[in-house]
């Protein structure tokens, strides 16, 4: 029996895993309820796209890390329930010995045959077993608590999910009208939308549009905004995601381009990254959706891929101001849930194309922006 007891001590020892994976998903879970307090409050807020604004982005960042959060715990748990059945035969015959032990194991348990010398040689070989036994024991009572966490865990946040993925939408929604209800924007110009639609004919290529965008106006208003040259490189990202595609890379079609392109989540909001007048929104070319800024004089940020533009052409917008939504397909729970990753395609299913130009030649948009924004929903 202490020879059985032995070898299942070793069977059995081993780091207990943190919980870590839990934790993240909890923390997650107070990310979506401070979100939610974002969107009450936006209702009364002064500056009401702002406060929609901050409240969408942070639903996306929530939901972001609930993603990560849970399908962590999710292969956790998924570990620890096939470890466990793996060891169910090494588990059965552990119990057995704990159980033929007894409730209490000390040494004094045990009468010898062979008088007080051997009882005294098994309590000194039992004094050596037991306190690894209750290791084994509770590592395994540890891991099988764990594994019911985690698992109820899961559980329990199906409803927090549903509840923050319908909080975003309506969130958007109301950004969208916020947006277009604004009207304390000051305006650079007026758009001549013959003239326009004059140079979207003749431009075969985004170079001819853009060299072309000051013929769209009439009289300009001097409005002093900002020099965005002096944070050359500290400029954050117009949208969480990942860096696809860099400057000058040759895409699967053979299309070479000055710009980046940038992997999102679906339905993620597009920002500002400094005060700039909208030189152009609308479809261009086989772009998409564009929105053209400019921050200061014979710069201009050109964002494309779009789903949904704000805003007007010739309004002056301030930094973080939300210019768009991308496209994609609103996310349900069980995408987020998906312990396995097969539906990771659609966490960053959607690209913007991001395109930095100085006077008519085109600069590395990495330059200018900074690649620290976190991903988020």
């Amino acid at each position: 029996m202490m020879r059985l007891a032995l070898a299942f001590c070793v069977g059995l020892t081993g780091p207990l895993a943190a919980e870590t994976p839990a934790q993240a998903a909890r923390t997650a879970i107070a990310a979506l309820e401070t979100a939610t307090g974002k969107l009450d409050a936006a209702g009364s807020a002064r500056d009401r796209v702002r406060a929609l604004t901050d409240a969408v982005q942070a639903f996306e960042t929530g939901l972001g890390a609930m993603r990560d959060g849970l399908r962590a715990a999710s292969i956790r748990e998924t570990e620890l329930r096939r470890d466990l059945d793996a060891r169910n035969a090494e588990v059965t015959r552990l119990l057995a010995a704990l159980s033929a032990l007894g409730p209490t194991v000390g040494p004094q348990t045990f009468v010898h045959p062979d008088g007080p010398i051997g009882a005294a040689r098994a309590g000194l070989l039992m004094a050596s077993v037991t306190p690894a036994l209750s290791e084994a024991a509770a590592e395994l009572r540890a891991d099988v608590e764990e594994a019911t966490i985690l698992r109820q865990l899961q559980q329990d946040a199906a409803n927090t999910l549903q509840a923050g993925l319908q909080s975003v939408q309506t969130a958007r929604t109301e950004l969208s009208q916020a947006m277009a209800d604004r009207t304390d924007l000051p305006r650079k110009f007026t758009e001549d939308p013959v003239r326009t639609a004059l140079l979207i004919a003749a431009s075969e290529t985004l170079d001819g549009f853009a060299s072309g965008l000051s013929q769209i106006t009439d009289v300009e208003t001097d409005i002093a905004l900002p020099t965005v040259s002096a944070r050359k490189g500290r400029l954050p990202l117009p949208v969480s995601g990942e860096i696809l595609r860099r400057a000058g890379e040759t895409d699967a079609a053979g299309v070479t381009r000055p710009g980046v392109l940038v992997a999102t989540r679906p339905r993620a909001l597009v920002t500002t990254p400094a005060a700039a007048t909208i030189r152009y929104r609308g479809p261009l070319l086989d772009y998409g959706l564009v929105t053209i800024l400019e921050p200061e004089p014979d710069i201009l940020f050109v964002f494309a891929g779009l789903d949904t533009v704000f805003g007007e052409t010739g309004q002056v917008l301030p930094e973080g101001s939300p210019v768009g939504v991308m496209g994609g397909p609103v996310g349900q729970v069980n995408d987020i849930l998906s312990p396995s990753g097969e539906r990771a395609g659609a966490a960053l299913s959607e690209t913007l194309y991001i395109e930095v130009r100085l006077g008519d030649t085109p600069e590395d948009p990495l330059g200018w922006f900074a690649e620290d924004k976190g991903m988020t929903e």
